[in-house]
């Protein structure tokens, strides 16, 4: 009877935490396999497409999560918008406006076919992925930040590309607009794979394909004049999480519009700390938060759990050669031809 009890009680929590709302059954960490040298296995492809967005809407006020009903009708409405894309008569295209969205919020580049930003929620059913401040909103920028986003943003308007210098770091394929770090989704090709040794883990982003190697071994950091597009990480394990802090940013670094500082970029002594967790068989757990008190009020968090795929990474060449670079700078010279001949 002791023993029917206890069951009965072990089961109960199971459905409680299942039906609780934002909580999923998971295997307990304990559970999930270790590499040969004792580490938590993180390695294989990590699928992180969602169609939560990065901040909360704001009618959602301080709603953390979706109900099951609201995320089940938010997926739906995804498929169906793919599905009626996907089915429209063919139309042509016209020069000016936004190459990126047209008047009905579809692409204006390519056919929609070609984007992939997932039909589901994260499967804790948050409103956001930013998990901190707790109004899954952004934090405030500090007034010097702003001023240089004004700034920037308005240098942008009016040389949009003088040179090739006036291109950001995705434009010119240096970084991919959701290779991070850090790493939000975006668009397409949204995925990672982790590769382990015992004294390394390598994250090689679909988008890109672009390497990280992160050191396990406590190497000291670099000097602080010593600038990388990605940074400069140093990895460790604390309680079967790898936790990687990169620094040595460059300062000037445009994240790409789809990366959360926009044309904003970042100050000298950002620090970026990102936690790995293998949660279960199939989820690995990916959180980071970004230090930076000269751009922002306060640091910020964001929470996504991604999902084990099963199919490989193929190479993305980004512009297949790089033909995209010299054709902006040709058409804005062109389009300032046909301004002086007026």
């Amino acid at each position: 009877m002791r023993r029917r009890m206890l069951l009965f009680a072990a089961a109960l929590a199971v459905l409680v935490a299942w039906a609780s709302p934002g909580v999923a059954p998971a295997t307990a960490q304990g559970d999930v396999p270790p590499t040969p040298w004792g580490h938590p296995d993180l390695q294989g492809v990590w699928d992180f497409r969602t169609i939560t967005p990065l901040e909360r809407p704001a009618e959602l006020g301080d709603r953390e999560f979706l109900t099951e009903e609201e995320a089940a009708s938010l997926e739906q409405g995804v498929v169906d918008r793919d599905a009626a894309l996907l089915n429209r008569p063919p139309e042509r295209t016209a020069a000016g406006g936004s190459v990126d969205r047209r008047d009905d919020g579809s692409p204006g580049f390519y056919n929609n076919f070609w984007l992939d930003g997932g039909t589901r929620t994260v499967g804790t059913r948050r409103t956001s992925l930013v998990v901190d401040p707790p109004d899954g909103r952004l934090p405030a920028l500090t007034a010097s930040a702003q001023r240089r986003a004004d700034e920037t943003l308005a240098y942008r308007r009016a040389h949009p590309a003088d040179s090739w210098l006036d291109l950001d770091a995705g434009d010119r394929c240096i970084l991919g607009l959701n290779a991070g770090p850090p790493i939000v989704p975006a668009a397409y090709n949204q995925n990672l794979q982790v590769f382990q040794t015992p004294d390394h883990v390598m994250l090689l982003t679909e988008m890109v394909h672009t390497v990280r190697v992160v050191p396990l071994d406590g190497r000291p950091r670099l000097d602080a004049d010593i600038r990388q597009w990605s940074g400069a990480s140093r990895g460790r394990w604390e309680d079967g999480t790898l936790v990687v802090e990169t620094t040595n940013f460059v300062t000037d670094r445009w994240w790409t519009s789809s990366n959360p500082m926009g044309s904003l970029g970042s100050s000298e002594n950002l620090r970026l700390v990102e936690r790995l967790t293998r949660v279960d068989a199939d989820t690995l757990e990916y959180e980071f938060t970004v230090h930076d008190p000269q751009m922002w009020t306060r640091p910020w968090t964001v929470s996504i759990p991604m999902r084990r795929s099963d199919q490989p990474l193929y190479e993305y060449a980004c512009h297949e050669g790089n033909y995209s670079l010299p054709n902006m700078l040709a058409g804005e010279r062109a389009a300032e031809r046909a301004a002086a001949a007026r």
